[in-house]
């Protein structure tokens, strides 16, 4: 019976949530490990024959929700409360929550019920929120969440193997490109090699290609070839692959580049490539949907997949993905579980689309008429689907100086050897990681 199975894998969410507070809370000290104290036992709907499905539930009785969401998507969220509060007749209240604040806010104010029910979060945040208890697991809608989700967005959104968010949204950087210089884009680095031969210039200030020399632009160069930061899916950092011979090769690419860029890595900024590329003297420029606004009715351009490696695969970027969770104190966890699904549906990331320009993470949205015609956004989607999660573990946090220092080092110093550099990198990574 649903039901039976519905306090079952209640309990089961209970018991996961009384070890996370037994580990602690990964030496993070502004995240509480105390625990919900209250969870509703309201029943899913049944069918005739006394076996529901997932889109049979109902909100428990009396339900009301608080959501937080960023000012910027207030607008949007309001259509879909409103919508939702029609079909559910549950009333949800809209709070406007910076995006970078709302994870500190569940911290802080989740234990003492002041949080909201549902929020959104980047999933680089979740891990140390599900360490402390904060989140709960997206179980009743899993199966139909990884069904209908990319799965960079299911991954990027699940932790030690359990799925916790309901993805809303997806970014990454692809390759903007001047359409009056390329009137398509360049599918490969040969091609961009060959391209700047002629058209590099630097007396006149005029580039082939930048990009930014930190670490979030760096992973084309590591993992494209057969590189990684940390082994299983960038879980386990007593496994690092950013000195293995896939990474080793990449940044021999990027080292042999030089030519194509002739400038030193601290001089590339992002003002100074988004200058050039608004002025038509950058032909291709590596960033993110953020700066459509500054190029919109600027520049003619295009978005394209970045270039491909020598092994003919679309080079990998890093992405981010933001989801909605729900809050493991909300005194309504199924209105809450309705509301998350419902809002990540693929209509609804249209309808965000439509409204903000956010690219979804909905597959069937990504392949929507509406998104495949627009030449910008399906241009991110595409590159999407050649993307690597941004590693959400706390060691990442001890790889990205090193990193930075050794991209830069091999680019800026020509006797620099690269395997010899990367090794020495790890090392440190691995002093870092160990000293915390």
């Amino acid at each position: 019976m649903k039901l039976k199975q519905w306090v079952i894998s209640l309990v089961s969410v209970v018991l996961v949530f009384s070890l996370a507070a037994c580990g602690g809370n990964g030496g993070n000290s502004s995240l509480n490990s105390s625990q919900p104290s209250n969870t509703s036992d309201a029943p899913p709907a049944t069918s005739e024959n006394g076996e529901g499905n997932e889109e049979e539930y109902l909100p428990e009785p009396g339900a009301k929700l608080t959501v937080w969401e960023a000012q910027e998507q207030i607008e949007y969220m309001e259509k879909i409360a409103a919508e939702f509060e029609k079909q559910y007749g549950v009333p949800v209240k809209l709070e406007a929550i910076a995006g970078g604040d709302q994870g500190t806010r569940l911290a802080t104010d989740g234990p003492s019920k002041l949080a909201a029910d549902v929020l959104t979060l980047p999933h680089d945040q979740i891990a140390q929120a599900v360490k402390a208890g904060l989140l709960l697991p997206n179980d009743l809608f899993e199966d139909e969440t990884r069904a209908v989700m990319e799965e960079s967005a299911i991954k990027a959104v699940s932790y030690d193997a359990v799925l916790y968010g309901y993805p809303k949204s997806v970014e990454t950087y692809a390759m903007y490109y001047n359409k009056d210089i390329f009137p398509e884009a360049p599918k490969t680095w040969d091609e961009i090699v060959s391209f700047a031969e002629t058209y590099t210039d630097t007396k006149q200030n005029k580039y082939a290609i930048m990009w930014e020399f930190v670490g979030y632009y760096t992973n084309p160069f590591v993992s494209t070839l057969g590189g990684y930061f940390f082994g299983n899916d960038n879980t386990d950092p007593t496994d690092i692959g950013l000195n293995n011979e896939g990474a080793v090769q990449g940044f021999e690419l990027l080292k042999s580049l030089k030519k194509v860029l002739p400038m030193n890595a601290g001089d590339v900024s992002y003002d100074v490539k988004t200058q050039l590329f608004q002025e038509g003297k950058l032909a291709l420029n590596i960033d993110g949907p953020w700066s459509i606004a500054a190029f919109k009715d600027k520049v003619n351009f295009g978005v394209a997949p970045l270039p491909a490696m020598s092994n003919g695969e679309v080079s990998h970027s890093f992405s981010g993905v933001k989801a909605y969770f729900v809050n493991s104190y909300t005194d309504y966890p199924i209105a809450a579980r309705l509301f998350s699904n419902f809002a990540a549906n693929k209509e609804n990331q249209l309808l965000n689309y439509q409204m903000t320009g956010a690219i979804p993470a909905n597959k069937e949205a990504g392949e929507d008429p509406e998104i495949k015609n627009d030449p910008i956004i399906s241009g991110f989607f595409e590159q999407f689907s050649h993307s690597t999660p941004m590693p959400t573990i706390g060691e990442i946090n001890a790889v990205w100086d090193p990193l930075k220092a050794a991209f830069i080092t091999i680019w800026d110093d020509p006797k620099a050897d690269v395997k010899t550099t990367l090794d020495t990198m790890v090392d440190t990574i691995k002093t870092n990681i160990s000293s915390k």
